[in-house]
Order: structure tokens, then C-alpha cells, then sequence
């Protein structure tokens, strides 16, 4: 019988994460709505990358920027352990013995093939498909899992509803040539442990896509791969660019592949409206409109009564140059979700630039990349900072105590990480390992501080706002108090009056933050929440 979980709630500044196992705990399958160890039924949190190797070279990208050991090594360096790691199924159907060279000879890639020689020139000499397995074997060497997704048929950027890659029977997407590549793979990869999972197609999509053909062509292709390899996860998305998994609401998918199966999802800023609505609408709103109608689409798989099922959310990401309000805003809310609920995930993307993009473009700039466009530096610490309170190992800003006096926002990483428990709203929030200290709102823009008296108004905190991201208590005249962390350069936990609430108090009619570095209108410096871990 599987070992039940036990939570212990965390308060964690804003958001949050939680402690897995940092070895390389292989085959893995899944126990109701998480992947665990085969072996131990322990939970393991997937906290992936994508890297690019499907576009025209098919090839990995920035092995002309720097050599592959290094690369694989920033990808552990930086809190990452897997790799969503793509590939195209004409590379393994129809251009099996092509070299690496003879692909960028026919490309006209002169200036990324002599960056290989200088970086990589034992790879130029090999078949692509040789090359694809010399990176999974130096992922695997490094104590990295990986996730192979098929993300396109004929190697080419992705993705357009009319591109002809986008669903069975399209122009490129021949049905049975796809299932062939999917075998070749997993037995390809059978004998490797690290690869640990199979995505079975990336964004479904265009004005062909259906229900009818998803359920015949994903549980063929599935039963296919588990029989080819049984040890690897299957990622299957839905529909509409995997924003789609309404239709399981009606028919499940009939499963023959035992505990294997997981659903993905992916969502970016501008997923189901355009994106600069995080800057137009009270983000106190917004953030829970749009996570409940993600959940709704497709999150609502690992939430079920009965039987339910991971989700993992494959592609999740935005511009890392610190440019762009609305993606931060995104971000807030994502991030605050994610932990939250415990979700698996992979950040698109590694990649700094591209060998070649949209067939003419060649070291083409990926603003959403991790690395900078030499692969040499992390293009944006601070957002790495934040997403590493969602990776694998305990990290960011969490609410800590040191003794029965201060409070502040202490690194997660701590050994003596604080522990809190709250029993729902209108309860105290109390130190775990000292239950007769609770937490008191001593007035507006006043430090949290300790008490005793754990019925007080002062000490009884409460969920507010329709993000539910907000913890009040009451003041002296009856008003609410919000937590608040004074700004990102400190670590000094105050209350102060909640923001962005408007008159009802429900975030609907509060400030909008269109283009505004004022803090009096940006409410996540106020986001904090209880979060249950699973250890």
C-alpha cells in the first residue's frame, strides 16, 4: 500500500517550495495526482527546462556557444533537475544517418558549425540521432532526469495553428510515420534511467484538432511507448496548444498503461486573452480568475475525488530581461500557485539563441531564455531567485523567527527553517515548536511581533481578497491589517493597510497597476501563504 502524506504547513513569504530528494530516485511513476519513486512511493518534484532540439539543424542548441559538459552543468548549477528535452520525428524516421555537419553544411550554417569544432568537434563527425544521445548521456552523468518530448514532425520552429505540424493528418504530421518514431525513441532510450519520461506531442492545435482523434491517437501512442519501455511517464496534453482537457471531464481516457500516465499543460502570459491584461485589470482579480479558469481547462485532472491524475505544466515562461510588468505580474501569480499546490513544471527555456529560427534567422535572441545569448551567464538572477522557490530543493524567502522576538523573511535553505501552523480563517497563526506564541498585527506600518494572547482580533488572521493571497488581521478600530514585506532589498516583515481592495474588499474594484512602479499600487509585495509540504 502506497505510504500515505502527511503535511506540515510552512509559511512561506509570498511563494513558495518544498524539500525532495536530491538523488536520482529512477523509474518513476505516479500515486494519485504525484510522481514518486517506483521503489519508495516517496514524492518526486519535477523542476525542468526546456532545451530546444527540434528546429531545422536538429541539434541541441548553443553547443556553438559553449561545450556541452558546461551547459548540462548551468542547468544543475541553477536549482534544474530535468530537462524537457525536445526532438523532431523526422529526425529519427527519415534523417537517421545525416551528421551533424551535413546538417549545417545543407543549412548554409557556416559560423555555428566552426563554433562546434571550437566547442564541441567530437559531435560533428556523429549521425544526429548520436549526437541527441551523447547530450542525454551527459544529462544523465550530471544527475539530471529527462523528459522527451516530441514537439514537432517535420523539424521546424513551433508553433502555428497552420504550420501543418499541429494535429493528425496536417500537412507534415502523418500519423503512423509519428507512432514508428515514438517506438525508435523509447527503445531508443529503453537502457537510459535518466530518461524518466515520454511527451507523446507537443500543443496539439489548428482547425483540424478534435476529441474524437485525441482519444484513438493518444492511447495508441501510449500503449505503444509503455510497451517499448515501460519504466518512462507519459506526458499527454489536450488540445488548443495544451490548454485543453475539458473533454475528460466526459470520458476519461482508458488507461492500459498502469500508474505512467500524466496530463501536461502549458500556460503563458498571453494564454486564453492577450497579456497585457495582467496590466489592465486589479492583479488582486485577475490572478484568481485566471488561475481558476486554468484549473478549470486542465489543472482540474490532479484535483479529482476519484482517480485523479498529475498534471505537469510543460512549458511556463515570459520575457527574463525584467523588461515587461506584465509578465512579473504573471509570474506572481503563477509562482504563488505552483508551490501551493506542490506542481510539477518546466520553464521554457534554456536556450540564450538559436542555430537558425523560422528558417531565415540565423543566432536569433531568446528573450525568454534562462542563459544570456553566450550561454555563459543567467540573463536575470532575481527572476531565477523567485523561480527557485519552485524548484527541487528548499530555496527564496521564507517567514522565519529567530527566538520570541523577530520576524522577518529568512532564507529557505536554513536548516532551522520555521514551521507555522494556522487552522483555517479567524485563527491564530502559531510557531509550530512553541504553539503558545502567535502572531499579532501591532498597527499600521508596525514589524509583526509575537503574543500570547492568541484570541485577540490582533492575532486572528484571515484570508482576504478574491486571490486569497492577502492574511489580515484587525486593528484597533476594527480595519484590516495586512502582512507586508517592506521590498525585495530587505528582509523586514510589517502590517500595514491591505492594499487594492476596494470598497467591497474583494480586489474587484481596487488600484490597477497599468505601468506603475508605485508600491502603494502593486499588491504582491502583500501575497503570502500557508503551504503544505509533503515532508
Amino acid at each position: 500500500m502506497a505510504k500515505p502524506f502527511k503535511p506540515l504547513p510552512f509559511l512561506f513569504f509570498i511563494i513558495f517550495s518544498f524539500l525532495v530528494p536530491t538523488s536520482l530516485p529512477l523509474p518513476l511513476s505516479t500515486n494519485n495526482r504525484w510522481i514518486v519513486d517506483s521503489a519508495t512511493r516517496e514524492r518526486v518534484k519535477l523542476a525542468c527546462v526546456n532545451w530546444p532540439s527540434h528546429l531545422e539543424t536538429m541539434l541541441a542548441e548553443g553547443l556553438h556557444m559553449q561545450p556541452l559538459p558546461r551547459i548540462v552543468s548551468s542547468v544543475v548549477r541553477n536549482g534544474f533537475n530535468c530537462v524537457r528535452f525536445t526532438f523532431a520525428t523526422h529526425m529519427f524516421t527519415r534523417f537517421a544517418n545525416r551528421t551533424v555537419a551535413q546538417s549545417f553544411d545543407g543549412l548554409n550554417l557556416t559560423e555555428a558549425k566552426a563554433g562546434i569544432a571550437h566547442y564541441n568537434p567530437s559531435l560533428l563527425g556523429l549521425t544526429l540521432v548520436q549526437a541527441h544521445q551523447a547530450v542525454v548521456d551527459e544529462m544523465g552523468a550530471q544527475g539530471l532526469m529527462v523528459d522527451l518530448d516530441n514537439h514537432v514532425s517535420r523539424p521546424s520552429w513551433c508553433c502555428a495553428a497552420h504550420d501543418g505540424n499541429g494535429f493528425f493528418g496536417d500537412k507534415f504530421f502523418d500519423p503512423r510515420e509519428w507512432l514508428e518514431g515514438l517506438k525508435i525513441v523509447a527503445k531508443l532510450y529503453r537502457d537510459k534511467p535518466q530518461v524518466v519520461a515520454m511527451g507523446l506531442r507537443n500543443e496539439l492545435r489548428g482547425p483540424r484538432q478534435n476529441a474524437h482523434d485525441w482519444y484513438y491517437y493518444m492511447k495508441k501512442a501510449a500503449t505503444e511507448v509503455h510497451r517499448a519501455n515501460p519504466n518512462v511517464l507519459l506526458f499527454i496534453g489536450g488540445l488548443k496548444y495544451a490548454n485543453d482537457l475539458t473533454f475528460l471531464k466526459q470520458k476519461p481516457l482508458d488507461s492500459t498503461f498502469g500508474n505512467k500516465l500524466v496530463y501536461e499543460a502549458h500556460w503563458y502570459p498571453w494564454s486564453w486573452e492577450k497579456q497585457t491584461v495582467w496590466t489592465e485589470k486589479p492583479l488582486n482579480h485577475l490572478c484568481p480568475w485566471k488561475l481558476n479558469y486554468f484549473i478549470n481547462q486542465t489543472a482540474f485532472m490532479n484535483t479529482l475525488d476519484r482517480n485523479p491524475v498529475p498534471i505537469f505544466v510543460g512549458e511556463v515562461g515570459t520575457d527574463q530581461r525584467g523588461l515587461n510588468r506584465s509578465g512579473d505580474y504573471f509570474w506572481s501569480c503563477f509562482l504563488s500557485w505552483a508551490a501551493g499546490m506542490d506542481m510539477d513544471w518546466g520553464l521554457w527555456g534554456l536556450q540564450g539563441n538559436y542555430y537558425l529560427r523560422d528558417k531565415n534567422k540565423t543566432n536569433a535572441e531568446e528573450t525568454f531564455g534562462v542563459l544570456d545569448y553566450y550561454w555563459g551567464r543567467v540573463k536575470n538572477p532575481y527572476l531565477q531567485n523567485r523561480l527557485g522557490l519552485i524548484k527541487s530543493k528548499v530555496q527564496g524567502s521564507c517567514m522565519q523567527a529567530a527566538g520570541d522576538r523577530e520576524i522577518y523573511a529568512g532564507d529557505c535553505k536554513a536548516s532551522n527553517i520555521s514551521r507555522w501552523i494556522h487552522d483555517g480563517d479567524g485563527s491564530p497563526i502559531r510557531l509550530q515548536n512553541r504553539s503558545h506564541l502567535c502572531l499579532e498585527a501591532a498597527g499600521d506600518l508596525q514589524r509583526v511581533k509575537f503574543t500570547t494572547n492568541c484570541n485577540s482580533p490582533h492575532s486572528t488572521w484571515t484570508r482576504i481578497s478574491n486571490s486569497k493571497l492577502l492574511l489580515a488581521a484587525k486593528d484597533q478600530n476594527g480595519g484590516y491589517l495586512c502582512l507586508h514585506k517592506e521590498s525585495r532589498y530587505t528582509n523586514s516583515i510589517f502590517t500595514r493597510r491591505c492594499m487594492c481592495l476596494g470598497d467591497r474588499g474583494d480586489g474587484e474594484d481596487g488600484c490597477l497597476e497599468i505601468d506603475s512602479d508605485d508600491p502603494e499600487k502593486d499588491p504582491t509585495s502583500q501575497w503570502f501563504q500557508l503551504v503544505q509540504t509533503n515532508v
